[in-house]
């Protein structure tokens, strides 16, 4: 052993004597066992990090230009995109990052969907996860207002207004939110604090917390198949693999490089996304005086909008628009509960019945057909199709327990067989 590897080597065991950095590398990298089958739909979970970490590191870098007031915010977007060096990277990357960052989590979320990860014993890990997605939602939220562009003033406009529809407090709350009796530069500070600050702490806290509770369980694989029940004589699982660097290396690496080299395509080429990244209002101030034609929330938002809007009627004394907040906020949390909603005998869609198939393919259906319908002026026929699309969305969890116990489901085999056989 040379002098430096034998420094290296005092260095680290003095460290791991004060702070587990080895203990800890080992039980969740290199002597964590992942199952050996995992494919494509396991792409997204790194690949969230990798948008987490853009977004972080390009919202420090515009941080150090923006002016978080009501005269400054605009101008300031327009200085960093004019005058700083590199600057219209930074903010092509950071808005890019929005976009991808719930593209990856929605496709990720699909996968738990699809493979029933979030049944036992993974129910902590699942809800930690919708957790992160209110989070997320918030921060998207959050951030969405900065710009201080017409379509981000109008828009958060709309959606703070739905505080106003809750019975007898619901003024107030509006006021509390916004921080002034309108939209100004009071609410656009408090919601720079939460984007900024707040916001990202509880992000860096919840998705610690949801690895370390997966670590703990295990990860799922598209069979469904419990790895742990099956170990060698020195105690590691016959259908498993060391996460690093089998799989970090030979399985994440080339995904996080084609991943990259398509968000660069899209970042140089299309950052607008034609329209749905950076809608056209917003490359002008803020205007109260003025509305934009049509008044929708970035894209990743539009599903539940779209059935915000389907409850066009009254009722117990109530507003349309008190329910129409009441669908929107259930359809956002009613995932959280899907574990014990779940009664089927199998975790992976794989062994699952025709039933549990029709169900999720019609939810995956409308919740696309939702998204567009949100970007487009509402019509009666628009109307009537978003509330069947929202009754579909709900129907797939709440009828869940019946047809999960219901339905017939294939024999799920006991070891995985072939990782060939899974691709």
């Amino acid at each position: 052993m040379s002098g430096r590897q034998q420094s290296f080597k005092n260095m680290m065991a003095w460290i791991d004597a004060r702070l587990p950095v080895t203990k800890a590398y080992e039980k969740h990298l290199s002597r964590y066992y992942a199952p050996k089958n995992f494919n494509f739909w396991y792409y997204f979970g790194v690949l969230s990090i990798v948008v987490l970490v853009n977004q972080l590191l390009t919202g420090i870098w515009l941080t150090m230009s923006y002016v978080p007031t009501g005269d400054g915010a605009f101008a300031s977007i327009e200085y960093i995109m004019r005058d700083v060096e590199y600057g219209w990277i930074l903010r092509y990357m950071h808005s890019t990052g929005a976009s991808a960052f719930f593209i990856v989590v929605y496709l990720h979320m699909f996968r738990g969907l699809a493979y029933g990860s979030y049944q036992k014993p993974r129910e902590l890990v699942w809800i930690i996860g919708m957790v992160i997605y209110l989070a997320l939602m918030v921060e998207g939220f959050t951030g969405y207002l900065l710009p201080w562009g017409n379509m981000s003033f109008w828009g958060a406009q709309v959606i703070v207004s739905l505080a106003g529809a809750v019975p007898g407090i619901g003024e107030d709350l509006a006021t509390w939110i916004r921080g002034d009796f309108n939209m100004s530069g009071i609410t656009l500070n408090r919601f720079f604090a939460l984007h900024v600050v707040l916001v990202p702490l509880a992000l860096l806290l919840l998705i610690f917390l949801h690895i370390l509770a997966l670590h703990e369980v295990g990860s799922n694989n598209p069979e469904g198949v419990d790895i742990k029940k099956h170990l060698d004589e020195e105690g590691k699982p016959l259908d498993g693999i060391p996460f690093h660097p089998d799989y970090t290396i030979g399985h994440d690496l080339p995904a996080i490089i084609g991943f990259l080299f398509l968000f660069c395509i899209v970042m140089f080429y299309f950052p607008d996304g034609g329209g749905y990244f950076i809608e056209a209002p917003n490359y002008e101030p803020a205007n109260p005086l003025k509305t934009p034609d049509l008044i929708a929330p970035v894209w990743y938002y539009t599903p539940f909008y779209s059935m915000l809007r389907a409850a066009t009627f009254p009722l117990f004394g109530l507003d349309a628009k008190f329910w129409g907040l009441v669908v929107m906020m259930g359809a956002i949390v009613l995932p959280v509960v899907l574990p014990w909603l779940d009664k089927s005998p199998v975790k992976s869609m794989r062994y699952k019945g025709r039933a549990s198939k029709i169900m999720l393919s019609l939810f995956v259906l409308s919740f696309f057909i939702l998204g567009y319908l949100g970007t487009i002026h509402p019509t009666v026929t628009g109307t009537r199709l978003a509330q069947l699309c929202t009754a579909i969305y709900f129907a797939y969890f709440l009828l869940m327990p019946w047809y999960t116990r219901a339905e017939k489901t294939r024999p799920v085999p006991e070891r995985i067989l072939s990782k060939a056989t899974e691709q």
